[in-house]
């Protein structure tokens, strides 16, 4: 069984794609801190890529920014290719078939503010941007789409009459 869950927050603000045949399509990172801390007592944090293709795509794009809390149920994809000096370069993603949001619209607009407000100069706190209080688990769900294409990191061509993938 190929099944991942996953929360995070996003890393920057996600970026709606479309395909040579015009099927819209995402890719972005979440940032997940560790349980526990290393040997200098420092949490460390994983960055996962995430796939997410269609109407999925189009809401994260349209309501989620950088800094957004969400669950994440998809499956892995890993791939290959050759970079341009030919090396061969491993590819591991996250196809998302679930997007959960996880803050409400209250707490996002807090969060935006608090940023803007560490943003500004002569403020001597550091953040990185993934301190912010967790929620209750409140959010909206983005159904699964039944009809998500692989994406290799490479360009894809989808004869969207057929289903196929060249």
């Amino acid at each position: 069984m190929n099944r991942v869950s996953l929360v995070g927050r996003l890393t920057a603000n996600p970026e709606l794609r479309y395909t040579s045949g015009q099927q819209p399509y995402t890719r972005f990172t979440i940032a997940i801190d560790r349980t526990y801390k290393n040997v200098q007592g420092e949490k460390e944090t994983d960055f996962i890529g995430i796939i997410a293709w269609r109407k999925q795509a189009e809401n994260i794009c349209n309501y989620l920014d950088k800094g957004s809390l969400v669950s994440v149920g998809g499956r892995i994809q890993t791939g290959t290719y050759t970079d341009k000096e030919g090396n061969k370069k491993y590819s591991f993603d996250v196809v998302a078939d679930n997007v959960q949001f996880l803050e409400t619209r209250a707490q996002a607009e807090t969060r935006r503010k608090s940023e803007r407000v560490n943003a500004q100069p002569n403020n001597n706190v550091e953040r990185s941007p993934y301190d912010y209080q967790d929620n209750n688990n409140q959010g909206v769900t983005i159904e699964k789409d039944e009809n998500i294409y692989m994406d290799m990191g490479d360009l894809v061509d989808i004869d969207v009459t057929t289903d196929e993938i060249d």
